[in-house]
């Protein structure tokens, strides 16, 4: 059973607040602790506009969203850490190896699938990325 689910990407303002919003919402009513931090946050910035305005699409708040900086003791406390790509894979079990059995990309039901980064691109590119975080969230639900 996972009580805490942690989703990593690097800025913590598009991918990983996207994901954290979409489980919430997904989770609401259980007890499952669900956050997000970057390896290179843009601490304290809130979720990218283009990011919100998607979720807020979906009946999605993610207005209280602030950005931060993913630490070792984030990465101990979860149950179940949750990346982009492998590339953030290993720089988290270089960061704390002892977290590397629980640490998984978040596309994994989906042979491994990783997620772009849109950051300054187009909301199309939101959208493609969105669908996914959509889709690789709900593969994970039958495991929570």
């Amino acid at each position: 059973m996972f009580n805490s689910i942690l989703f990593v990407c690097i800025g913590n303002i598009c991918r990983s607040p996207t994901a954290e919003y979409l489980m919430l919402h997904k989770l609401k009513g259980r007890n499952v602790k669900v956050s997000s931090a970057g390896l290179g946050a843009l601490v304290g910035k809130p979720i990218d506009a283009t990011a919100g305005q998607l979720l807020a699409e979906h009946g999605v708040d993610a207005t209280v969203h602030a950005a931060r900086q993913l630490r070792s003791d984030h990465l101990t406390q979860a149950d179940l850490i949750l990346t982009m790509d492998q590339g953030m894979v290993h720089n988290i079990s270089s960061m704390t190896p002892q977290v590397s059995g629980k640490t998984f990309l978040l596309g994994k039901w989906h042979n491994d699938a990783t997620v772009a980064d849109p950051y300054r691109k187009s909301r199309e590119a939101f959208e493609h990325v969105y669908k996914a975080l959509d889709k690789y969230t709900d593969d994970w639900l039958k495991y929570l």
